[in-house]
């Protein structure tokens, strides 16, 4: 079951964020390969330029190794692992770097660290994370948030959530994105929360006037495929084209994405969105194409 299919940058998110050239960006902990690997292919589409910041001696021997030239670019020598993601937030507060993408260090740290009020990196919304999920290099995203940031969101987070989105699909032409407010069912039952949810998220969308069509509880089935709703006799806007999948809990967008990765050779490109700069947290085991298209992502966000 397992695909062999290599990951393909999707030249959408690369077009746009070449609109927006040699962005500074903080890359915390970089002395590893595959951080490395994505910050050479980034300098490469003259997307950033890189404040590498980790073990200057480790930064200079992976560069080496990769034989990429990383002597124009400003090294900031950390040695604690942990500390570089302090360094990487000192330097978003003070206008120096415009997005922070995470090397070889754990989300959690990196998050927590941005969070800190001391650096002012918090925006109007609250922090939540988007997946740009495509197949080949032309295709058609499907947008999939929160899979990797908010565990459990209440109705309220939600909201800021589906504000996030709309946002970067605005960013990345969708003018007017379809989203499916996703559930197991179609219809709201007592018994699953996520489906009252969704009704009420439907409502409350209605009353802000996104830019949006936004519609819920729908089923994943009844979200993307037009034979499947018509079946139902499920008949909206949404039904069956859904350009986002607004998911009930980081479970459920977790799961979506590693399927879709690992049974399709999806190409997952992931960004944290909401604060004053956009950060990048791709997993430790994701390759460097993803983490490519994840460094686009993030500039794409970026205001």
């Amino acid at each position: 079951m397992l695909s062999d299919k290599l990951t393909v940058c999707p030249i959408n998110l690369l077009d746009i964020a070449h609109q927006k050239r040699g962005v500074k960006a903080a890359i915390v902990n970089a002395g590893k390969k595959l951080p490395m690997l994505s910050v050479m292919d980034s300098v490469k589409e003259n997307l950033i330029i890189p404040v590498l910041i980790g073990n200057e001696d480790e930064i200079k021997k992976c560069a080496d190794e990769l034989q990429f030239d990383i002597s124009e670019f400003e090294i900031i020598n950390e040695t604690v692992e942990n500390n570089t993601a302090k360094v990487a937030a000192e330097l978003a507060s003070k206008g120096k770097v415009k997005i922070i993408v995470k090397g070889h260090i754990h989300t959690d740290v990196l998050i927590k660290e941005v969070l800190k009020r001391e650096y002012k990196l918090l925006g109007k919304t609250r922090f939540s994370h988007i997946w740009h999920m495509t197949l080949e290099k032309d295709d058609k995203p499907l947008i999939i948030t929160d899979g990797a940031l908010n565990v459990n969101p209440n109705i309220k987070t939600k909201m800021h959530i589906l504000s996030n989105v709309v946002d970067f699909c605005h960013r990345i032409n969708i003018p007017r994105p379809k989203i499916s407010i996703l559930s197991a069912t179609e219809e709201v039952l007592d018994s699953m929360q996520s489906s009252i949810d969704a009704k009420e998220i439907t409502s409350l969308a209605q009353k802000e006037n996104f830019n949006a069509d936004i519609f819920g509880p729908l089923a994943f089935d009844n979200s993307i495929s037009k034979k499947s709703a018509a079946i139902k006799g499920i008949n909206n806007i949404v039904a069956g084209e859904a350009d986002v999948l607004l998911v009930p809990n980081v479970e459920t967008g977790n799961a979506l994405v590693k399927m879709m990765i690992y049974f399709m050779g999806a190409c997952a490109a992931g960004v944290v969105v909401g604060g004053k700069v956009p950060v990048v947290i791709t997993s430790r085991s994701d390759d460097a194409t993803a983490r490519l298209a994840s460094i686009a992502a993030a500039v794409v966000a970026l205001d």
